[in-house]
């Protein structure tokens, strides 16, 4: 199973976009954004909200899935190690509850790329690591499965809703994804007690603090993040 954070967060379109996964992305960029924005006499922190369902988030599933006391648990800044987690795990199916798919932008050419966060659930559907992808979008997604036509075609995916799923569903790993560089440092709080919710010890993988205090820049703090 993978939970991508951006499944709670709706973003106003104008927020909307793709971007590089490093550390600028991950906390300059927003401090930028922060910036230019309160220039042009709005607040980009009012363009994103987070659905307070994240908090019985876990309780649903455990309607429908039965993690195994041995489930190990992984949280990481990307998605793209959803592809590592399904190997080393042999997982046959992956059940993924996300804004976007991550099968890949641009039909099958996208496969072509080493594994990303944009491509990861495609390539392993490609790769033959495994059989069946069944994805859950967000309430907030801006995507439809009629964008992923090459992909339906040739691998088997499912898109479903929680409701229709038989209940009792094994499932051997777990892993939640921040996404940084699309979901807000100001949420940090919320994702560490949404991870913590889960009830189970876990693994960090390259998943950085991230301090939000833009009311205490200093002027050259400002001068560095509109220069990222």
């Amino acid at each position: 199973m993978s939970v991508d954070w951006d499944y709670f967060i709706f973003t106003e379109a104008a927020c909307q976009g793709s971007y590089l996964e490093n550390k600028k992305s991950l906390i300059d960029e927003w401090y930028k954004r922060y910036i230019i924005s309160r220039r042009t006499g709005t607040d980009i922190t009012k363009s994103y909200r987070l659905c307070p369902e994240f908090r019985s988030f876990w309780k649903k599933i455990k309607e429908y899935f039965i993690i195994s006391d041995s489930a190990k648990v992984y949280v990481s800044d990307s998605h793209r190690l959803s592809y590592k987690i399904a190997a080393d795990n042999e997982a046959d199916t992956v059940y993924l509850f996300d804004a976007h798919s991550d099968l890949g932008y641009g039909g099958m050419s996208a496969l072509n790329f080493e594994v990303n966060c944009a491509n990861w659930l495609g390539k392993l559907l490609q790769d033959k690591i495994i059989k069946k992808a069944v994805i859950f979008y967000s309430p907030y997604t801006s995507e439809n499965p009629e964008y992923f036509k090459a992909m339906n075609i040739n691998f088997n995916i499912e898109y479903a809703d929680i409701n229709s799923l038989k209940r009792g569903i094994g499932i051997s790993a777990v892993h939640i994804c921040r996404s940084g560089a699309w979901v807000p440092p100001w949420f940090d709080d919320e994702f560490t007690e949404f991870v913590d919710m889960l009830g189970m010890p876990y693994e960090k993988t390259e998943l950085a603090e991230r301090k939000w205090d833009p009311e205490n820049m200093s002027l050259a703090d400002r001068i560095n993040y509109l220069l990222a």
